[in-house]
């Protein structure tokens, strides 16, 4: 019997290359970065610090009132389908019992899920848990983007510079608005009006927005 030769050993691959001195400066400006408030003209939408809670959030998708015009928030979790008003906080519509066939987004091929409320018969992309995503930068020059200095926690950073690596100083030009130390990052992005800012995570939504209450017009200005 013809003996085996023995395997050559596998070679195994080497840890990760030292961060560079620019990477480490970096991600050592990111770490210092506190969170802090949005600026003008954004304003939060709930005034509770974590936003509105949502107990199993798998996603979130934008929509728009028909008659008010205001960006609506549909958002999906476990317990239910909800839909939040994007300028006032307003809770519009819940449905605890969805249809068991589309009551989640990986239910379809395109992750929609079926509208409620005041727009019931339209179908809404849901980005979270399952996939997709949302806009995460806007016509006039604002940008959203998530960065991990230290895994697993998320921050969001809001910025009107381009994006990272953010020249300017931050509280200038970037804000670190959102800091996932507590659920996992589920979806964030604006709407595709511009004008409302969404982060959910698995326990909770939170939405900043630039339009006023009784402004039906155009876009805010920066």
């Amino acid at each position: 019997m013809k003996r085996l030769k023995r395997a050559d050993t596998v070679k195994q691959p080497g840890r990760e290359p030292a961060l560079s001195a620019y990477q480490q400066a970096l991600r050592d400006r990111l770490l210092d970065a506190p969170v802090m408030p949005a600026p003008e003209p954004w304003r939060p939408v709930f005034e509770y610090e974590y936003g509105a809670p949502v107990g199993g959030l798998l996603g979130i998708g934008f929509a728009t009132h028909p008659e008010s015009c205001h960006d609506l928030v549909m958002v999906v979790s476990r317990d239910g389908h909800g839909l939040f008003d994007a300028v006032t906080g307003e809770k519009m519509a819940r449905d605890r019992a969805p249809d068991p066939e589309g009551s989640t987004p990986d239910a379809v091929a395109d992750l929609t899920c079926p509208g409620l409320g005041p727009i019931a018969g339209s179908r809404v992309h849901i980005a979270g848990l399952f996939g997709g995503g949302l806009h995460t930068t806007t016509e006039d020059g604002w940008a959203l983007e998530v960065v991990t200095p230290a895994w697993p926690n998320d921050r969001v950073l809001l910025s009107g510079d381009g994006g990272l690596p953010h020249s300017g100083p931050h509280g200038e030009q970037w804000w670190h608005i959102f800091h996932s130390t507590y659920s996992e990052l589920r979806a964030f992005g604006f709407s595709p009006s511009g004008e409302t800012i969404a982060v959910a995570t698995s326990s909770d939504v939170s939405l900043w927005t630039r339009r006023s209450e009784h402004n039906n017009g155009s876009i805010a200005q920066r």
